[in-house]
C-alpha cells in the first residue's frame, strides 16, 4: 500500500477527524439550528454507524498512507457509549502519533478522568461567550455556561491539555472577543476564535455576519498587545499570535477571509463510514459499505489513495463561485468540524 499521497494539488493526507455520533446535547444556531433538528429528526441508529473495530480497522488503514494525527468529533462525541475504550483501541496503532477530541464539555466531569487513562492527549471546547443569556439563545437552554466551565477545569486537573473554540458573530457575541481573551489569559488554555462559516445549509450564514481575523486581532491588540508567530506544523488551521511579554497565545482560524486549502491534509470520516475530503463537501465516499461486504484491507486502502489522488477540494478559495452554484453541503453535526 502506497504511502505519503497527496492530492492533485499537492497535499499529503495527514489527519483524519472521525464523527463517532451524529447527535448532540445542543443545538447551536450555526451548527444545529433548534427549529429544524428537533427530537424528532432520523438520526442515525447504531446498526447504521461505524463499531469500534470497524473505526480502528479503518484508522490502521489511513495510518498506512500517512496519516499520524486523529480528532474524534461528533456531533457530541461524549454521547457515543464507552468512548474511552475506542481511544484506547486507537492508542494500538503505532504510527498516530497524536489524538485529540473536540467537544461542547459538559459531559467532561464524568468522562475527562477516564479518557486521559485511555490515551487521551488534547481536547478541544467550543464556548462561545461567557454570557448565560447569549449562550442560551447561541448555544443551549438546557445548560449554562458554568457547566461548560466545570467540564474545561475537569479536563485540566485531568492532564489533558485544553483549546477553546469561539465562533465569534457579529451582533452576538464578538462584543466578547477581548473579556474572553483576558477570562482565559493565566489559565494554561489556548482560546481560539473561529470566523463564522457556512458549514451545512440550515444555519442561514450571511456575510455580514462575519467577524474577520483582522477585526479579531485588532481588537485584541488594542488592549493587549500581540505578535504573530509561526506555525506549529504545515496544514496548521489557526493563526498564531502571542502576548507580547509572555509565552501565552491564541489563535484565529479564519477559513472565510484568509482561507487556508492550498495547507489542508485533512480527511473526516462520518459516522456512518462516508469519507469526506473538505468540511464544505457535498459528496461521500461509503467506505462502511466496502467494510461490511468482505472487501480487503489492501481494496480499502486502494479506494482511499484514488479518491484523495483525485481530490482537489478548495471550497473558501472558491466561495464566491460555489455559492452561486447554490451547492447542498454536508451538515458539519453530521460530518464533524
Amino acid at each position: 500500500m502506497k504511502k505519503n499521497i497527496t492530492d492533485v494539488l499537492g497535499r499529503p493526507l495527514r489527519d483524519l477527524r472521525i464523527s463517532v455520533t451524529d447527535r448532540c446535547n445542543f443545538r447551536c444556531r450555526y451548527c444545529m439550528p433548534e427549529e429544524i433538528f428537533s427530537q424528532d429528526y432520523p438520526f442515525l441508529q447504531s446498526s447504521q454507524m461505524l463499531s469500534f473495530e470497524e473505526i480502528v480497522r479503518l484508522a490502521r488503514i489511513f495510518a498506512s498512507m500517512g496519516v499520524t494525527k486523529i480528532r474524534i468529533t461528533g456531533g457530541e462525541p461524549l454521547l457515543r457509549k464507552d468512548l474511552p475504550k475506542l481511544i484506547r483501541m486507537l492508542r494500538s496503532i503505532r504510527q498516530i502519533q497524536d489524538i485529540s477530541l473536540t467537544t461542547n464539555g459538559v459531559l467532561l466531569n464524568r468522562q475527562a478522568h477516564l479518557l486521559k487513562d485511555a490515551g487521551l492527549e488534547r481536547i478541544n471546547v467550543s464556548l462561545d461567550t461567557l454570557n448565560d443569556e447569549t449562550f442560551s439563545r447561541l448555544n443551549s437552554r438546557k445548560y449554562q455556561v458554568k457547566h461548560v466551565l466545570a467540564g474545561i477545569e475537569a479536563a485540566s486537573q485531568a492532564g489533558l491539555q485544553v483549546k477553546i473554540n469561539m465562533v465569534v458573530l457579529k451582533g452576538i457575541n464578538d462584543g466578547e472577543i477581548v473579556s474572553f481573551a483576558r477570562y482565559f489569559r493565566g489559565s494554561g488554555h489556548i482560546v481560539r476564535f473561529i470566523e463564522y462559516m457556512d458549514v451545512g445549509n440550515n444555519n442561514g450564514w450571511d456575510m455580514n455576519q462575519v467577524v474577520s481575523k483582522e477585526e479579531i486581532v485588532s481588537q485584541i491588540h488594542a488592549e493587549i498587545p500581540v505578535q504573530q508567530i509561526e506555525p506549529n506544523y504545515f496544514g496548521e488551521v489557526a493563526s498564531r499570535y502571542r502576548y507580547l511579554g509572555s509565552n501565552e497565545e491564541f489563535g484565529v482560524i479564519s477559513s472565510i477571509t484568509a482561507p487556508f486549502c492550498s495547507s489542508c491534509t485533512r480527511a473526516r470520516l462520518s459516522s456512518d463510514g462516508h469519507l469526506y475530503t473538505c468540511l464544505f463537501a457535498s459528496k461521500g465516499y461509503n467506505l462502511l459499505a466496502l467494510l461490511r461486504s468482505g472487501a480487503s484491507d489492501q481494496e480499502i486502502g486502494q479506494y482511499i489513495e484514488d479518491i484523495w489522488q483525485h481530490r482537489r477540494d478548495r471550497y473558501s478559495e472558491e466561495r464566491s463561485f460555489q455559492r452561486k452554484q447554490k451547492n447542498e453541503k454536508i451538515e458539519m453535526f453530521y460530518i464533524g468540524g
